[in-house]
């Protein structure tokens, strides 16, 4: 199981403004209200392939969909070795290689950076007064190419860091999808050579 967490932005207004949530987690949040058929947005949300969502609260439930989810094949994604080259740029850069997309549509490769772990004070709002730990916090999610019907996928990508990240705290995500966003086909994860 590979996981992302993906703040959204939408609770900003309560008094507090969580400095890992982000507009493009909301748009991504609200394209798999579209794509799933919900009649909303909530949190906490568990959204598990692309294709099945839960209630965080709900632990036979997600169970259930975790099990049912870890027995369907996988297009393998493999990570080389990341690279972060320090100083003002701050660029990461991986080799992310997908075998061929046997599917029957073609899907897109996204890579994302996240932080291992995260730690927050909240000052308002309904956690206010909590101190919260957060794991496999995404800070950016990029489109980094497309898989075609019967291809596969061989590319180095380079990607810019948000000032001040810790390249010991980085992971990188390589995931596929169908297009939607669908079903996700395979992903993989790996940490920088530090």
């Amino acid at each position: 199981m590979i996981a992302l967490s993906e703040h959204v932005d939408y609770w900003d207004h309560d008094g507090w403004k969580d400095p890992n949530s982000s507009p493009a987690m909301t748009e991504r949040q609200l394209a798999y209200v579209h794509a799933l058929g919900l009649p909303n947005a909530y949190t906490p949300q568990i959204i598990v392939d692309g294709t099945m969502e839960m209630p965080a609260n709900d632990g036979q439930q997600i169970d259930k969909v975790f099990h049912q989810a870890s027995a369907e094949a996988k297009i393998p994604v493999r990570i080389g070795e990341v690279s972060i080259e320090g100083g003002s740029q701050n660029i990461l850069r991986a080799r992310i290689e997908v075998d061929g997309n046997s599917g029957p549509r073609n899907a897109e490769v996204y890579v994302a950076v996240a932080l291992d772990r995260v730690e927050s004070q909240v000052l308002r709002g309904e956690n206010g007064g909590r101190h919260l730990i957060h794991v496999a916090v995404a800070q950016q999610i990029t489109k980094v190419g497309k898989l075609a019907k019967g291809r596969s996928f061989d590319e180095t990508v380079q990607l810019k860091l948000k000032p001040g990240t810790d390249p010991k705290n980085v992971r990188v995500v390589a995931f596929v999808q169908e297009p939607g966003p669908g079903r996700v086909l395979g992903a993989g994860m790996r940490k920088p050579a530090i």
